[in-house]
């Protein structure tokens, strides 16, 4: 914990408090306008016939739906040759798990999404303690299309709407890196017919994190230090 930061009277900081919190509320309504425009996005219809191998059986992507009109995905990274699911990835689905019955009450469709092997997103599930769908693409095109598994043999490069030169202009670690990457992607149904309607990468699916929410509002923050500092939560030292 800081020691040495900035202390004051009590008016000095509702003064600054006040001040901050007309910074909030235009957030916050600014929050609402982007809403919006996510909203008004053009549907693109998804020509391609997805198949994923689910818990009861392989599934398309209109299978997923379960009857609903609006699904969410979370591209979970848990690669076909990997021990365990990508920490940060399994922060964000600790935040998420418990909501997932109150987002199908408003009709939508809550489903994750990766690329290894069924019985290996089960077993993973089940030390992780949740109950959310995961599903495996591990036989399809789908991961590649939606730019969340980075293969410059199977398609070409794009991350968070950047291609190969611009990735390598943003990092150097492009030139060479393949893979798995985090992301959201949402889609609508029509009848029979399915519409991608909205995806989100990197620091684009920050505000999915709840527990970012949280840390934002602690007195030092994220707190972050190099390398990840948190863990999957049965990782950490007891008493922490």
């Amino acid at each position: 914990m800081m020691t040495s930061h900035t202390s004051g009277t009590r008016e000095q900081w509702l003064a600054a408090r006040l001040e901050l919190l007309e910074a909030e509320k235009e957030l916050t309504r600014r929050s609402d306008e982007l809403a919006q425009r996510r909203r008004e996005l053009p549907w693109v219809p998804v020509e391609k016939d997805y198949r994923f191998a689910t818990e009861d059986g392989e599934a398309s992507l209109r299978d997923l739906f379960g009857g609903r009109s609006q699904m969410l995905v979370y591209h979970f990274m848990l690669g076909p040759d990997w021990d365990e699911g990508c920490p940060s990835c399994s922060a964000v689905a600790d935040g998420f798990a418990g909501s997932i019955p109150h987002i199908e009450h408003h009709d939508v469709a809550f489903v994750v999404v990766s690329r290894a092997p069924l019985d290996e997103l089960v077993a993973y599930k089940r030390r992780m303690g949740w109950n959310f769908r995961w599903v495996s693409s591990f036989d399809s095109e789908f991961n590649y299309d939606f730019h969340v598994t980075i293969d410059p043999a199977v398609a070409p490069v794009e991350y968070n709407y950047k291609n190969q030169a611009q990735l390598e202009e943003q990092n150097a670690a492009w030139r060479e890196w393949s893979g798995e990457q985090p992301g959201m992607s949402a889609f609508a149904r029509d009848g029979d017919d399915v519409f991608h309607t909205y995806s989100a990468y990197a620091r684009g699916i920050d505000g999915l994190w709840p527990m970012w929410q949280w840390l934002d509002r602690a007195p030092a923050g994220r707190n972050e230090g190099g390398l990840a500092w948190f863990h999957r939560h049965d990782e950490y030292p007891s008493g922490c």
